[in-house]
């Protein structure tokens, strides 16, 4: 069976994406390196990192969106918010669950999702 274990962003803006992340984590990296900066996020390590071929904005964020658990999806919402993330779509309910979507400096798309217990 695969586990997915980390989940990697590369940037032609490391700095401002890093600083940005370490708003949304609450914390400095659990690792930095140069142009690299990762974080243990729950049971995944999350990178950010200069990449040659990445230029500018994602050209089609939604085409790969990571959610971030939290039971608290409207209070984080407004938390996030105020850092300066994109707002894509507020707080709204599904299948008894909460889920919001943000962009980042970098316009890649993430999640906000109340814990999927079906997932355990």
């Amino acid at each position: 069976m695969l586990n997915l274990n980390s989940i990697m962003i590369g940037s032609s803006q490391v700095k401002k994406l890093a600083e940005f992340y370490e708003k949304v984590f609450e914390k400095k990296p659990d690792w930095a390196e140069d142009k690299w900066h990762g974080w243990q996020v729950g049971s995944a390590f999350f990178t950010v990192g200069e990449h040659s071929e990445v230029k500018g904005k994602a050209k089609e964020p939604q085409r790969v969106i990571f959610n971030l658990e939290t039971k608290e999806v409207k209070e984080e919402f407004e938390r996030i918010k105020k850092l300066g993330a994109k707002v894509i779509k507020e707080p709204y309910e599904m299948g008894g669950g909460w889920i919001a979507t943000f962009a980042d400096p970098d316009g890649n798309y993430f999640q906000l999702m109340t814990p999927w217990e079906g997932a355990k």
